[in-house]
């Protein structure tokens, strides 16, 4: 889900209604050969429909004893995989989508299956979220996540980050203001029932992304405590299993781990200082300089990114000297040198980066001497006549700045 625009849709696999034999196909005009139950079964649905939407007093009570809701879950279900298909096909949903909404404010399956329909119609684009919006789909949709109902809330959770997702904003500003939603956010991403948890923290996701006045609210609410204390107990699972696929024979596991790791790492200081207390670091430099090109890279993007605090736009980032010293002692030097004399362009780029830091961050100046050692000296004059400019820039920055003519004079 990137910048609150993408679109995820769900199909929801529909259930069995029954043996062809107890539900057999009738067209609309040839019934002259059905059995009498079927003709009987018929004329009963005719006549329950002609009285429900026509009587004054309609007999809402005598549909339910015999079986209608269970009817309009099955037929909800036919929606649901209908939207859940082609553009053009969940277009044609249009006209269905008022009583869609209309059953929203149920406390049946018919409700939630409704929002899982409602979800799938959101997901297919901004046009069609915007129709939902104006025919009033988001507060009866909100009200779901309030009872403790599990599996209701988390569809109702879906379906809504799927409605509120941007660019716009005005569905993520009508959302917070719903009574109560902030807290119920809140409750439920205290929940131990982590698939809950997940959606609640989607809509979280966009309403940050989306709404100023929604963020100052969830801040207001200790949000930000809530969703590092919850970090900090999922990421224990996340280290053993990365370090477990880390260690694995196979390449994909191994580079996924690594790839998910780089993200945690370009995340908070204290989301750095985690992995870099973990076992997963004399790992990660063992594949830097034994793993293939692809797992490399990812490798690299972890190290380098524990290096750095996070900042935004051109800013020089700060080095976090403690995290640079030990990865460089641990060994990872040579393997940021061989980076560098890789063909690939962001290969060599990411070895270019870490020498810049090497020979900025170490204490003493001890980084010059390290590079040197290395024959990093070498490996970046070979890029003075690249093909690509922003290498020859940085490289030829490097060698002028750390060892120009003056190097090594004092000693």
């Amino acid at each position: 889900r990137q910048q609150a625009v993408t679109v995820g849709k769900e199909r929801r696999e529909a259930g069995t209604i029954g043996d062809d034999e107890e539900h057999p196909h009738v067209e609309n005009e040839m019934m002259i050969d059905e059995e009498q139950p079927v003709l009987e079964a018929q004329t009963s649905k005719a006549v329950e429909e002609r009285l429900l939407s026509k009587s004054e007093f309609p007999p809402i009570e005598p549909a339910l004893s015999a079986g209608a809701v269970p009817l309009l879950v099955q037929f909800t279900w036919c929606l649901t995989n209908i939207a859940a298909g082609k553009p053009e096909e969940t277009k044609a949903l249009l006209p269905a989508l008022p009583l869609l909404i209309a059953h929203l404010g149920e406390l049946s399956a018919g409700a939630e299956q409704c929002s899982w329909a409602i979800g799938n119609v959101a997901g297919e684009g901004e046009d069609l979220r915007n129709v939902l919006l104006s025919q009033g789909a988001l507060p009866p949709l909100a009200r779901m996540i309030f009872p403790d109902k599990g599996s209701t809330v988390r569809t109702a959770a879906w379906a809504l980050s799927n409605l509120i997702k941007g660019p716009e904003s005005k569905a993520a500003a009508q959302l917070v203001g719903v009574d109560g939603m902030v807290d119920a956010i809140l409750r439920l991403l205290k929940r131990s029932d982590e698939e809950i948890a997940m959606e609640i923290a989607w809509i979280v996701v966009y309403l940050s992304a989306l709404s100023d006045i929604a963020t100052s609210m969830l801040l207001k609410g200790c949000i930000l405590q809530l969703l590092l204390l919850t970090f900090r107990i999922k990421f224990q699972k996340v280290h053993w299993c990365a370090c477990k696929c880390l260690r694995s024979e196979h390449r994909v596991l191994k580079k996924e781990a690594a790839w998910v790791l780089s993200n945690i790492a370009a995340g908070s200081i204290e989301h750095k200082r985690m992995i870099h207390s973990t076992e997963a670091m004399p790992l990660l430099i063992g594949l830097l300089s034994t793993s293939p090109f692809d797992i490399r890279k990812e490798v690299a993007y972890v190290l380098g990114n524990l290096c750095v605090e996070s900042a935004e736009g051109d800013t020089k980032r700060r080095i976090i000297q403690e995290h640079l010293v030990s990865i460089v002692s641990g060994g990872c030097l040579p393997g940021f040198i061989n980076l560098v004399r890789s063909p690939d362009i962001e290969d060599a780029r990411l070895g270019l980066q870490f020498i810049e830091l090497v020979l900025r961050g170490m204490p003493s100046g001890e980084g010059s001497k390290l590079v040197e050692g290395e024959d990093g000296i070498d490996a970046m004059e070979r890029l003075q006549f690249h093909e690509s400019e922003e290498l020859r820039v940085m490289a030829n920055s490097l060698v002028d700045k750390y060892f120009g003519e003056d190097y090594g004079i004092n000693e």
